[in-house]
């Protein structure tokens, strides 16, 4: 071999060995595909504005036929690279659901337990802060693909984000005889044990894309914060992340296996079979398509999580009070009108005003003098059902682990005067960086204001991420919530730090429902 020769191979052996140690060889090169390999084979990305992206990434089998209602298998190997460029398809929900909560989730099919990875242009041994978004959608509709739900601008910040697809509605949450076989603890939430392969996915993984497995949080909005409570009560869930996020989760009741159990039963008539005596063959027959179908209240657990199965044996809000929960550090809080969702559900705030009776009159003394039945509607159910739930939950966990509280009312300017607050979910956007992207403020434009505002919060957000603590340059700093000093930071137009927030009146509603807990299913 000529020294010429001997040069150049050495060249591209050096070249070779450079290239490996990438997560990404070509985004390293300026290129716009990038190939990572997993465990269950290699995949090509697509590098763009300083991101690679993976996205329609399988983290579980095909959850069909005889794996329909089963716990998630692992995803089958391919040979090859596989392109992951496109986001996978949604899970089986009513068409048309998600439109207002983050838009159209594309194709609906049951084989849609995807993942998609967001990670910057770094060496896989970088081990930069992991953060796992859980979509919200009441556990009916939603999908992680939704543009309001881009991981890029975290990204860029230094996180590698994930964001997943889990099974919805009956199809992820359900229990029938035709089952069980009389297996008491057989799985009822699929779609929180998806959330919980989906983790594993991500021990198993998220390195070759930079991430570092022993700093993952999981954060979320709606029911993904309630997902992310679930993980924390959760047995299965140990070991499998490091921090949480939980963006105005909710006091509803959770469902015991005999609710779930009626329902199902419920469900297996509307679908055509015979009841309670519906075979498992012949539900797992039923087409997929039958499943979008579905309406009416008896024929749905949303939005509650069931419990006594494997993945969630005890209610979320008793295990925080047994102070069984991981003792992980929480940031959670909820926005100044997220009773919203009322209307989103056929609730009318004023109708629901009413029917408190007698007890309108103690309620309304809680509130500002002049407001009206509507809005003192929205209010009740904004502090009854999501800030109230809210303060229990921190009082209780940060006796376990670092908490911090928050409450968002920025509205972007134009919408002042026509909108009462930030409505439930108006923060997602902000904290993701997707506000122009999405288009889904409900704003024409995304103004100077509201970029701040999205700064705030994203670098706040990622801090926590990296660090363990929610702080922001130049921003004031956030106190921990707690049983000795409690503290929450508003984000409004500007971050401000609000002592004693609400304390009359959430500390009134946490007393009744303290009575309440005693006669009613625990939250």
């Amino acid at each position: 071999m000529s020294a010429g020769a001997r040069v150049r191979a050495a060249l591209l052996i050096a070249l070779s060995s450079l290239v490996s140690g990438f997560t990404s060889t070509a985004a390293a090169q300026g290129q716009g595909e990038a190939v990572v390999s997993t465990a269950s084979g290699a995949i090509e990305g697509r590098s763009e504005a300083g991101v690679v992206s993976f996205k329609g990434v399988p983290y579980a089998a095909a959850p069909i036929g005889e794996l329909r209602w089963r716990d998630p298998q692992p995803a089958l190997p391919w040979q090859g690279t596989r392109k992951a460029q496109a986001v996978g398809n949604a899970c089986i929900q009513k068409r048309g659901l998600s439109l207002e909560g983050g838009g159209d989730p594309g194709v609906l099919s049951e084989d849609c337990l995807y993942l998609n990875v967001w990670t910057p242009s770094t060496p896989s041994a970088a081990r930069l802060p992991v953060m796992v978004w859980i979509h919200g959608g009441a556990l009916i509709f939603g999908a992680g693909g939704l543009p309001i739900y881009d991981g890029a601008a975290m990204a860029r910040r230094g996180a590698v984000v994930v964001t997943i697809n889990y099974r919805l509605g009956a199809l992820g949450f359900f229990s029938h005889p035709g089952l069980s076989n009389g297996n008491s603890k057989g799985s009822v939430n699929f779609g929180l044990l998806d959330q919980v392969a989906a983790l594993k996915w991500v021990q198993q993984n998220i390195a070759a894309f930079g991430g570092d497995p022993g700093n993952v949080t999981v954060f979320g909005q709606s029911a993904g914060a309630q997902s992310v409570l679930a993980l924390y009560a959760s047995p299965l869930a140990k070991g499998l992340f490091a921090k949480g996020i939980a963006q105005s989760p909710y006091g509803l009741p959770s469902h015991n296996l005999a609710k779930a159990e009626a329902t199902g039963i419920k469900v297996a008539t509307a679908l055509g079979l015979n009841g309670a005596n519906a075979s498992a063959a012949e539900l797992r027959g039923v087409a997929s398509d039958a499943f979008e179908k579905l309406d009416g209240p008896d024929l749905s657990l949303a939005p509650g999580f069931v419990t006594g199965d494997r993945a969630l044996p005890t209610p979320i809000l008793k295990v925080f009070q047994q102070g069984a929960q991981a003792p992980l550090p929480l940031i959670i809080g909820s926005n100044s009108d997220d009773g919203s969702v009322a209307l989103a559900f056929g609730i009318q705030p004023a109708a629901l005003v009413q029917r408190l009776g007698a007890a309108r009159i103690f309620v309304k003394s809680l509130y500002p003098r002049g407001i009206g039945d509507e809005q003192l509607g929205r209010e009740t159910v904004r502090d009854l059902v999501f800030t109230t739930f809210s303060k229990r939950i921190a009082y209780l966990h940060s006796s376990k682990a670092p908490t911090w509280r928050y409450y968002f009312s920025h509205v972007p300017g134009e919408l002042r005067g026509r909108q009462p607050g930030a409505p439930h979910g108006g923060e997602v956007a902000f904290v993701l960086g997707t506000g122009e992207l999405c288009q889904c403020t409900g704003a024409s434009s995304f103004s100077d204001a509201d970029r701040a505002v999205s700064r705030q919060l994203g670098d706040r957000w990622f801090e926590f991420a990296r660090a363990g603590e929610p702080v922001q340059r130049g921003g004031p700093a956030w106190p921990k919530d707690g049983r000795q000093a409690s503290g929450v930071m508003q984000f409004s137009d500007s971050a401000q730090v609000r002592p004693d927030f609400m304390k009359t009146r959430l500390n009134t509603f946490i007393g009744a429902l303290n009575v309440a807990d005693r006669f009613l299913p625990a939250r």
